[in-house]
């Protein structure tokens, strides 16, 4: 064969690489599918009509965290659910709390028992397993001062608030969402900002909760500016769930505030292909505008995205919404979620999966939790396959496998 010849013998292979993906990519709930939001729309007007509320009442995120859904009566006005499902509710409302934003319920297929929406927003009998541990990160054995969580050398976490737009089923931290809302008092917080500034190797501060974004503006633009002023603290980074669950918190007045603060990274969790919708589009257009870079940590979820076409599909749609796919955490073995947990083996054959199926741009890392707080542990699938003296061996998505060079190092200085 000539080049061409090869060339062409090469695309098609390569194309036939990619055909599963296609055959099923249409079939994956997707938020910005037309019959999707058909359907959210007209759940967004059964509750707006439920509320006498109008467009912009919708759009205001105050009145959407003021009529958050959580009593059982009300849910079941608003979506379709089956007795048993009621009475799941009613019991697990009775040892953890659960409350959805009206935004994230007009999302949820009611045609669909088992909606990955759902899923994630709506209790089920599921939880009421005494499996799991509350604190399985250990949390509160590694905070040295106020409300920070420290693991590494130079970084730490402040804790803010137990406040969320919606209280996930999986939640790591579901001992801290308590019966009712509350943010940080400012003089833990003030404790947290002289921690860091009295150890000046922390680099990098998390501000987290609950949901970073819940705090009101001027708390927020407060907190930032305190630490944006100590010297030692190279960059802020958030972690929110809004852009999900709540995306009308990001105003106008809240971009003015986050871009006076550079460097800012907003870290999100979209966990699968349905929670990317146009409100949420709008949003991060409005972030990315403004010079704050997205990333994405989805969790590994059974029944929701352990999928690899499901995984791959909302990798590739994040990066149409400018968010960088970041991790993928390995469900921890919290009480009351471990019916989400997946195996190991699930996380490693998506990641085997997405290497040369889609843009590195992508791929995330997939993480799994070292037990009692000992840091991320990154898990991948092995490409090398063994390592001599002078040469490696390598595996390549294909499942190819070569012999690669691995000399010494030489002294630069003695070939210049």
């Amino acid at each position: 064969m000539n080049k061409k010849q090869i060339a062409l013998k090469r695309a098609a292979d390569l194309r036939n690489r990619v055909q599963d993906y296609l055959d099923v990519k249409d079939t994956i709930p997707r938020g910005m599918a037309p019959d999707q939001q058909a359907k959210s729309k007209d759940k967004k007007q059964r509750i707006l009509d439920h509320f006498k509320a109008s467009e912009e009442n919708w759009n205001d995120y105050k009145w959407q965290l003021k009529n958050r859904i959580s009593d059982v009566d009300t849910l079941t006005k608003l979506t379709s659910l089956d007795e048993d499902e009621v009475l799941a509710v009613e019991q697990v409302g009775k040892k953890f709390r659960w409350s959805i934003s009206p935004y994230y319920l007009s999302l949820i297929d009611d045609d669909d028992r088992y909606d990955p929406i759902k899923l994630q927003s709506i209790p089920t009998v599921a939880e009421l397993t005494e499996e799991g541990l509350a604190d399985p990160m250990a949390e509160e054995f590694t905070n040295p001062a106020g409300a920070i969580t420290r693991r590494y050398p130079d970084r730490v976490i402040i804790n803010v608030t137990n406040q969320c737009a919606m209280y996930c089923r999986h939640c790591q931290r579901r001992r801290n969402i308590g019966s009712d809302d509350h943010h940080t008092s400012r003089k833990k917080l003030e404790e947290s900002i002289a921690y860091i500034r009295d150890n000046p190797e922390i680099r990098d501060v998390l501000i987290t909760g609950g949901d970073a974004l819940l705090l009101a503006d001027a708390s927020l633009d407060w907190l930032l500016g305190e630490l944006h002023s100590i010297k030692s603290v190279e960059l802020i980074r958030l972690g929110s769930r809004v852009l999900a669950t709540m995306p009308q918190r990001i105003t106008d007045r809240l971009v003015n505030i986050l871009k006076k603060y550079p460097p800012l990274y907003i870290n999100t969790q979209f966990n699968h292909p349905k929670e990317l919708t146009e409100d949420v589009k709008e949003a991060c257009d409005k972030l990315a505008t403004a010079g704050i870079p997205l990333g994405n940590q989805a969790v590994l979820l059974n029944g929701i995205n352990n999928d690899k076409y499901v995984m791959r599909l909302l990798n590739q749609e994040l990066l149409k919404f400018r968010i960088r796919p970041y991790y993928i955490f390995h469900a921890k073995r919290v009480v009351g979620t471990t019916h989400f947990r997946t195996s190991v083996d699930d996380g490693i054959e998506i990641m085997e999966y997405l290497r040369g199926y889609t843009s590195g741009m992508a791929i995330p890392t997939y993480i799994i939790n070292a037990p009692q707080g000992h840091g991320k542990t990154p898990i991948a699938p092995q490409y090398l396959v063994s390592r001599g003296k002078d040469h490696l061996m390598i595996r390549t998505w294909e499942g190819k496998v070569f012999e690669y060079p691995n000399r010494p190092t030489p002294d630069l200085k003695e070939l210049v």
